[in-house]
């Protein structure tokens, strides 16, 4: 089965490419939603945490607070540190049982693992077949998450600084897709890079373009 890294910076419109490439029938794994889950209130590192941070880093409901443990990490790299030990284990554990899952089900053309940091980890080059950069103007990310989250712009520009660049990013890919354009101008590229993956992975398209 063929595996893709789909990454991109914040706001550059990740999870509605990731979308499009599952309505075609493509098996998604959203490392990011998994970071989610192992922080709701139960969650394998809601334990660990407050081990380490008190009870103080989470919110009323028993989730981690994600506002302040952002606040926390950007100011204190030990502290980032701690949180990363944490949860990139969980996290790595989750995905690659999923990954199995999938595999062995056989039911999708391809595996598209969703990485927010893919570039930054430095580790899933060499864990997938290919690397999907969904690419876009910095000020155009700037204007969608402000837009989006409430942030300011310093908040923003604050997030990106803490990512690759988007020269770095696209260093790394074997494929873009431009999401500067209209929502409209998405699914012909998503369209064209399925017909792609499912060729190298030897996997033609079912009728109505669904497996």
């Amino acid at each position: 089965m063929l595996e893709i890294g789909l990454t991109g910076g914040i706001g550059s419109g990740k999870t509605r490419v990731a979308d499009l490439f599952a309505a075609r029938g493509a098996a998604l794994i959203d490392t990011d939603l998994i970071a989610h889950e192992i922080t709701a209130p139960g969650g394998a590192a809601i334990a660990p945490l407050v081990a380490a941070f008190g009870p103080g880093c989470l919110r009323p409901d028993g989730a981690m607070d994600r506002d302040a443990m952002r606040a926390l990490v950007f100011s204190d790299p030990t502290a980032k540190a701690t949180l990363e030990g944490i949860t990139h284990p969980l996290i790595r554990s989750v995905t690659e049982a999923r990954a199995v899952a999938i595999r062995a089900a056989g039911q999708h053309p391809y595996l598209i693992y969703v990485v927010p940091l893919l570039v930054e980890s430095g580790k899933w080059r060499g864990r997938v077949g290919r690397v999907l950069v969904v690419d876009c103007h910095e000020e155009t990310q700037i204007s969608r998450v402000m837009a989006r989250n409430g942030f300011t712009r310093e908040q923003v520009l604050s997030i990106m600084h803490r990512q690759a660049t988007r020269a770095e990013r696209l260093a790394q890919a074997d494929d873009v897709v431009d999401n500067d354009g209209p929502p409209d101008a998405l699914p012909p590229q998503v369209a064209r890079l399925d017909a792609l993956y499912r060729a190298q992975g030897a996997v033609p398209a079912a009728p109505g373009g669904e497996e």
